[in-house]
């Protein structure tokens, strides 16, 4: 009776998906595309602007160009870069006043996927004054315009810059979960592929895995479109044939340009075909643990696979014949399973451990309770997993 009640919700979803006021950010791409920005503020006739980054960014100098540029033209700034990993709830409220002491116009997310996430609630604080980050939480809180958004990933993974969604941390209460809202989606998106040159091989891997896992996950759910379908196709492809390579050599330009837009392809994707039981269980750790998000996702997608069996045989051999895995195979569950094992080949190759360290036994029910409090009935995952199911899976990942 559960789960035929979570595959109405879903249908119910989907149904009604196409009438949701939808929209693309505006795509900006290529080397030094970033230095279009300040231009485009001065032509829309913004004055002043809050950029939300973190000291880590700022230290690299990656911005120093932009804002130069923003001060020759007349536009004033005012920085925020506070952001951590799992950006909080004290985060965004800090943000928020920096942005009204400031009168503030617009908002440059220029980072990870933190920061965009962090830009994000501050957006929706703006647009819902009223309306506190834990009342928002979940699908469609927001519901109303915010100010507008430019993001600038500085990683190829999260896909936040083509997103409805921001992931918020509480760290009182150990929460992790989704704001998501069509109001949330940047209006603009700037892909620089030179913004990624100095990234560490360790986050290039877990963000390139972060990517992979929204493309598949979207890919194997029920609520695909024919958009989907293409824009994880193209996500997986071009993983597989440039995140090894960026990872052994961060200055591949080609290798960069790939990521960036196989992150934005996976996206587009996840964020009308929404994710799945990888995402939950890794926010759950992030909300616990602090584990970085794309490391999280990277260990626990080969587990997850794995355990949906039969469910996700079909689709997971389409991915393979894509990417030329399994030509041998004489069986779709073993063409899927050599995907899989190619999967757990590519974490190994990067240093991505097999298992996570530092889960507590005691933690596992609430852990478990807020996974599937997350997942069900909203993700339209190929095969609905109960409270035993996420118990074992989370064993698993245990070292």
């Amino acid at each position: 009776m559960y789960k035929t009640y979570c595959r109405m919700y879903q249908k119910s979803l989907k149904i009604i998906s196409p009438i949701l006021p939808w929209r693309k950010p505006a795509l900006i791409e290529g080397a030094n595309s970033v230095e279009q920005i300040p231009s485009l503020i001065k032509d829309l006739h913004i004055k002043h602007v809050l950029i939300v980054t973190d000291r880590g960014i700022l230290s690299l100098g990656l911005m120093e160009n932009m804002v130069h540029q923003l001060t020759n033209i007349g536009v004033a700034y005012t920085i925020y870069d506070q952001t951590i990993p799992n950006p909080t709830i004290k985060n965004i409220e800090d943000a928020v006043k920096l942005y009204y002491r400031n009168n503030c116009e617009a908002i440059i997310a220029f980072g990870g996927g933190s920061s965009i996430d962090c830009a994000k609630g501050v957006g929706a604080r703006i647009a819902r004054p009223n309306k506190s980050i834990q009342e928002m939480k979940g699908l469609l809180k927001v519901r109303k315009s915010i100010p507008t958004l430019f993001a600038i990933p500085t990683t190829a993974g999260t896909g936040s810059e083509a997103t409805v969604a921001a992931v918020i941390s509480n760290p009182q209460t150990n929460e992790k979960y989704p704001i998501s809202d069509m109001s949330l989606i940047p209006h603009y998106a700037v892909l620089d592929p030179l913004l990624t040159i100095k990234l560490p091989p360790s986050i290039t891997a877990q963000t390139g895995m972060d990517a992979l896992t929204h493309a598949i996950e979207a890919y194997i759910g029920k609520s695909n479109t024919s958009e989907t379908i293409q824009c994880s196709q193209e996500a997986v492809k071009l993983i597989f044939e440039n995140l090894y390579a960026a990872f052994e050599n961060g200055s591949n330009l080609i290798a960069r340009t790939n990521m960036q837009k196989a992150a934005y392809f996976a996206g587009i994707a996840f964020t009308r075909a929404y994710v799945g039981y990888v995402h939950a269980i890794a926010h759950t750790l992030g909300g616990f643990y602090s584990i970085p998000h794309g490391l999280a996702n990277a260990v626990i997608l080969p587990y997850v696979l794995e355990y949906y069996g039969e469910s996700v045989y079909k689709p997971l051999a389409e991915l393979a014949d894509l990417v030329g895995i399994g030509a041998e195979a004489d069986t779709i569950e073993s063409k899927a399973n050599m995907f899989i094992d190619e999967i757990r080949k590519l974490n190994d190759n990067m240093g991505i451990p097999k298992k996570l360290d530092g889960i507590q036994d005691d933690d596992l029910p609430i852990l478990v309770e807020r996974a599937l409090k997350e997942a069900n009935p909203l993700y339209p995952v190929p095969k609905i997993l109960g409270k035993n199911d996420l118990t074992i899976l989370y064993q698993r990942l245990f070292l």
